[in-house]
């Protein structure tokens, strides 16, 4: 239904999305989930030429819209859009929001248009609502209101540009009904959402942005549980991490173990994790010290507040050595006390560096 090629948008010097290539089917619910900033909403404005696009194609029932000779006008009205903000007509009735459209733009008969808006606003649960004023109604009553009206304009496609993101958390759940609904009647939708759980529930499949481009895409089994890309991972997983880099024996211990602190704080981790965290690294240095070989070293914590897991990982050069190996270490109470730190400790090979990853043990 939608064919999207080397799409590219650029405002100024900064290109906002990079060489895109997409297809939605009929019928398809496509959650498009990302960091803010990532190109998302132009994504969706690009689609219905609220932005026009750099350079590329997009095909809607392969009639490719950029061409000069497409009726733009009569694409649009099979595709339409719900933004964060209402964008109700403050001065007409709930009704009159609904039937404008259809009446000046498809040529509806008024009562028909009349008739059709009220089955639609008893379909959103705000029939009663008909004759009220927008400034009446709730946040998220405008919104249903605002997807009704979309819905009045009989689309083929309808695209959500962070529909709840506007709301109070106690309506979020009433405008995300109304499109689990639609979703249930096999209404295409491209939706930008922040709601992750949403997402999972209604979609088939999901894009993760990044950088401008559809980074990973596959079905919310695959995007959720079992992400394939590293970015992907730490944003599913709300990942926060920190690094820190020794360059020699002389490094500063305490600015170090400052900064470690500070991050430890900032994400609410207790004292007792901390403390932990600081002994694990404190032993992990220990051992390749005895090595002599304290230099570029590098240090990441990775907290996933998802999960409320903690890593820790000690990045070291050369030969192949996995530190916490009892053969390779003369410190027994050293690796005591970084498996009693640890859950669990994996230790891998990436190039000429060794790698080891410490789950730290009951992180809160």
């Amino acid at each position: 239904m939608i064919r999207v090629e080397h799409l590219t948008k650029r405002f100024g010097d900064l290109t906002v999305l990079k060489d895109i290539h997409v297809e939605i089917s009929r019928g398809e619910v496509i959650s498009i989930i990302g960091p803010s900033g990532t190109g998302k909403s132009t994504f969706l404005r690009c689609l219905n030429l609220l932005e026009m696009p750099t350079s590329g194609h997009i095909y809607i029932n392969e009639e490719d819209i950029l061409d000069k000779k497409t009726n733009v006008p009569a694409l649009r009205q099979k595709m339409g859009m719900v933004f964060q903000s209402f964008n109700l007509f403050a001065h007409l009735t709930i009704l009159a929001n609904l039937t404008l459209a259809p009446v000046k733009l498809l040529g509806k008969d008024p009562a028909d248009a009349e008739r059709k808006a009220m089955e639609l606003l008893r379909m959103v649960g705000l029939g009663e609502k008909a004759h009220q004023l927008p400034e009446e109604l709730s946040g998220g009553q405008k919104q249903r209101v605002a997807i009704a009206r979309c819905l009045a304009m009989e689309p083929e496609i309808i695209l959500f540009d962070e529909p709840t993101s506007a709301l109070d958390p106690t309506m979020i759940s009433e405008v995300l009904a109304v499109i689990r609904r639609l979703a249930r009647e096999g209404m295409t939708m491209a939706i930008v959402t922040h709601e992750m759980d949403f997402a999972r529930d209604v979609s088939t499949r999901v894009f993760y942005m990044d950088e401008g481009i559809i980074y990973e895409e596959g079905p919310p089994e695959q995007i959720f549980d079992h992400p394939r890309e590293e970015k992907t991972k730490a944003f599913i997983n709300r990942v926060r991490s920190f690094g820190y880099h020794i360059l020699s024996p002389d490094y500063d211990l305490y600015a170090m173990n400052a900064e470690m602190d500070q991050f430890c704080e900032k994400h609410a981790l207790s004292r007792k994790t901390t403390r932990n965290v600081l002994l694990l690294t404190e032993e992990l240095i220990t051992l390749q010290q005895t090595r002599g070989l304290l230099a570029d070293v590098r240090i990441g914590l990775a907290y996933s507040e998802r999960t409320r897991s903690l890593e820790l990982s000690f990045d070291t050069p050369g030969a192949q050595m996995n530190l916490t190996d009892e053969q390779n270490s003369d410190d027994d109470i050293g690796l005591s006390i970084i498996r009693n730190l640890t859950s669990e400790v994996r230790y891998r090979r990436e190039g000429d560096r060794n790698i080891l990853e410490c789950s730290v043990r009951n992180a809160q």
